[in-house]
């Protein structure tokens, strides 16, 4: 067997089809992906212009039982991951205008596919330089939520476009101290900001010890009405909690975006598995977005993991997939390539999925909350019999 560069491995799906037999690899697939994925086809023009632009298209739909009493609500959604642009080195106005174009190229083309809601990965209008515990110059490129220019700059695009933005940024909470925060802002399909959320979960482990810029987030687990749907968004290390996927399903979220900053070595055999069991537990759709590239910074860094100082922590190995409550997945995007999924989505489907399993139903809330309240008192003993 050939050894490859953990750079070098494109995606899993590359590889199966170029090791299983065609005869075979439409079985293969389905016990992978589940029953409920089907090939979306787009224009030919967007095929083309993927191309033009240098980043890899994907698009895939799942459907619904018809009913009689509803009408099928059809959502297209979006997921981006893209390297960054320009060196770390660079100008922080640089790096972010060469994002902004960027984004604006592939969000352009995604709108060509009727696309409803976009996603863009984890800080996307910056370098991922939160475990440099360097404050200068990255936390310049914290801004306002409602009135950075980052939004402002979404805010024209999705008014213009008809489309749902969820902008992950590091935010400067400019009314409060100038306190800084991993936030996600939605931003309105008229162009307007329909709120924001804060990340809950902070990573304290290898080279992610990004506590150095931001506490845990203090806006609960809001849900976004949206024209296009009950929308939530878990971001990156929230996906690790089970609880937190379980809170905005039941503040009702039909989709739930998780915008990660994950690297392999660390997390891919987590990456496919965590977003497809939050969608099967709690009956919503769920979209991972992951970044793609390795990151250079100028000065080294170290660790709790006792490696080397060093001044990249690894490859973001993007991979982005959308997982259905039936327990079905699309194929990822892949794993070193800038990339657009897009999705189809029948929000029936979160409904009928959870008429036929009854996990919603069948949940003891009572039973958890009593026990969980008893387990952050101070004297709690385990329930251990014998």
């Amino acid at each position: 067997m050939t050894d490859f560069n953990d750079e070098e491995i494109t995606d899993f799906d590359e590889i199966l089809q170029n090791n299983i037999p065609e005869s075979l690899l439409p079985k293969i697939q389905k016990l992978l992906y589940g029953h409920n994925v089907k090939k979306l086809k787009v224009l030919d023009e967007i095929e083309t212009l993927s191309n033009v632009f240098n980043f890899e298209l994907k698009s895939f739909r799942f459907s619904a039982e018809k009913e009689e009493l509803r009408m099928p609500r059809i959502v297209r959604v979006g997921l981006i991951q893209n390297h960054i642009v320009l060196p770390t080195t660079e100008s922080i106005l640089r790096q972010k205008n060469a994002l902004y174009t960027r984004i604006k190229e592939i969000i352009a083309i995604a709108a060509k596919a009727e696309i409803n809601i976009i996603c863009l990965q984890e800080a996307w209008n910056m370098p991922f330089a939160f475990c440099t515990r360097e404050k200068q110059p990255w936390c310049e490129f914290a801004e306002c939520a409602e009135t950075g220019t980052t939004t402002k700059f979404l805010q024209k695009i999705c008014k213009e476009l008809n489309i749902v933005v969820i902008s992950p940024i590091l935010e400067r909470d400019e009314i409060k101290s100038d306190i800084i925060w991993n936030t996600i802002v939605v931003i309105d399909n008229n162009g307007i900001v329909l709120g924001k959320h804060r990340k809950n979960h902070i990573p304290r482990v290898g080279d992610f010890n990004e506590s150095t810029y931001y506490m845990e987030g203090n806006t609960g687990h809001p849900v976004f009405q949206t024209a296009f749907g009950k929308i939530a968004v878990n971001i990156c290390y929230g996906r690790h909690h089970p609880l937190n996927w379980l809170m905005f399903g039941l503040n009702g979220a039909e989709i739930v975006f998780n915008p990660s900053a994950t690297v392999s070595g660390l997390s891919e055999p987590l990456w496919g598995i965590e977003a497809r069991n939050a969608a099967i537990a709690n009956g919503y759709f769920t979209c991972a977005i992951n970044r793609v590239g390795t990151e250079v910074f100028a000065n080294e860094f170290t660790s709790g993991d006792k490696k080397p100082a060093h001044n990249k922590f690894g490859h973001f190995y993007g991979s982005s997939y959308v997982a259905a409550p039936d327990g079905s997945r699309t194929p990822g995007l892949s794993r070193i390539r800038d990339g657009l999924l897009i999705v189809e989505l029948d929000l029936n489907l979160c409904r009928q999925v959870k008429d036929f399993w009854g996990f919603q139903m069948t949940q003891r809330l009572e039973m958890y909350a009593k026990s969980l309240s008893d387990v952050v008192n101070p004297d709690y003993k385990p329930q251990i019999i014998g």
